[in-house]
């Protein structure tokens, strides 16, 4: 039977026209959480109670899902104060302007309870519920394992059996090197010996813990914390490269405090930031007073903070990879001025100068070669570092 090309030029037809609305029909679904400009104030931070104890407020503002930041919003500019269930306030100042408020040394009663209120630029005004002052005990032990790659642990208890729930933070710092190292360095085309302040040799990078470290006592027979991981060191990592440090923080929490810090560990870290939008409403104790239906991200806590630090050099490591550079440090030699021969001139910035040779040229290297502030961090050593 012969058969009927018009037909299946019709339904081809039809075919394709079906597929054109569905496409065209298609449109993109843009949830209120993306669409609304949704900056919440995030407070972060906790009121140290300990002996000539800084309290240290960081204020930022949350992201939306589709802002291209990838921190925080700074809140500057904004008044921040400790005040006590008696009615005395201590302020804190955001001394850099980059929304990190701290206050003096401060011996706070620790038999008084203390909130933190706060008032931003454009007059809104927040504050915390009054939060009872925790004690928190001694880190017992703070201790490195490297079977392969390096971990750090911590054993920590209360004699009284009172604290029962533990938060800890921590700082890495460790120290990387030019590739090689000079005395010289130049400021307006004059070459001149470095200093402390002015080397580029030696840097040290700081690093604060992006995770939410959490642990309770409450369902066991003793407040104790035995072998608890606190950061791991994959190897080869070039943090391990020269010298290392790491600083870890201990605080005491109140149920509250460890329940909302429970809630943070599942939703943020999952998503990058504190600062992030969270895909569930966070239920803290501080409040917008001025438009108490506006959403406010944190937990006022108040303890006091102890700390222990970990110093640890390269050598320490067994069967530590290291990786290869990549580049090589490239030199050249160049005429020294007779006149002066400090004078420098020569117009490639990619070279600096490297060292002189006795009735001979100067010779140049590779900047990337000579100054590790090109890698990050500070030229600044560290007062603690040792």
């Amino acid at each position: 039977m012969r058969k009927d090309p018009f037909k299946y030029l019709l339904l081809l037809l039809l075919l394709s026209m079906t597929v054109f609305s569905i496409y065209h029909c298609k449109k993109p679904f843009l949830p209120p959480a993306i669409r609304t400009g949704n900056n919440y104030l995030v407070v972060d931070g906790i009121i140290n109670t300990g002996t000539d104890g800084v309290t240290v407020i960081n204020l930022n503002r949350t992201r939306n899902l589709g802002d291209t930041l990838v921190t925080g919003i700074p809140e500057l500019r904004a008044t921040v104060d400790i005040v006590s269930s008696s009615g005395t306030a201590y302020a804190l100042h955001d001394t850099a302007g980059n929304g990190i408020y701290a206050s003096a040394p401060l011996s706070l009663d620790i038999t008084q309870s203390y909130r933190i209120a706060i008032t931003t630029s454009d007059g809104r005004k927040y504050q915390s519920d009054l939060v009872p002052c925790k004690t928190t005990p001694a880190i017992d032990s703070f201790y490195w394992e490297q079977p392969h790659d390096l971990t750090f642990y911590l054993d920590t208890h209360d004699p009284s059996n009172t604290t029962n729930y533990y938060r800890w933070d921590y700082t890495e710092t460790w120290q990387h090197n030019s590739n090689l190292q000079t005395v010289w360095y130049v400021k307006d085309h004059t070459i001149l010996p470095t200093d402390s302040t002015t080397q580029t040799s030696e840097c040290w990078t700081d690093l604060h813990s992006s995770t939410i470290l959490l642990a309770s006592s409450a369902t066991l027979g003793q407040d104790r914390i035995d072998h608890f991981p606190v950061n791991t060191i994959l190897n080869g990592d070039d943090k391990l490269d020269n010298k290392y440090s790491i600083l870890v923080r201990q605080y005491a929490l109140t149920a509250d405090a460890y329940n909302y810090w429970q809630v943070i560990q599942k939703t943020s870290q999952n998503l990058g930031s504190l600062f992030d939008l969270q895909p569930t409403q966070l239920t803290g104790n501080i409040h917008c007073t001025s438009n108490p239906d506006e959403p406010v991200i944190g937990f006022a806590s108040a303890s006091s903070i102890r700390e222990a630090r970990i110093f640890l050099y390269n050598t320490n490591m067994t069967d530590w990879r290291h990786n290869s550079l990549s580049y090589s440090c490239d030199t050249l030699g160049i005429p020294v001025n007779q006149s002066d021969y400090r004078i420098y001139l020569y117009p490639d910035t990619n070279y600096a100068p490297y060292y002189f040779i006795s009735n001979g040229p100067l010779i140049l290297a590779s900047r990337r070669c000579l100054d590790c502030t090109l890698f990050g961090g500070t030229n600044i050593k560290p007062s603690y570092w040792k």
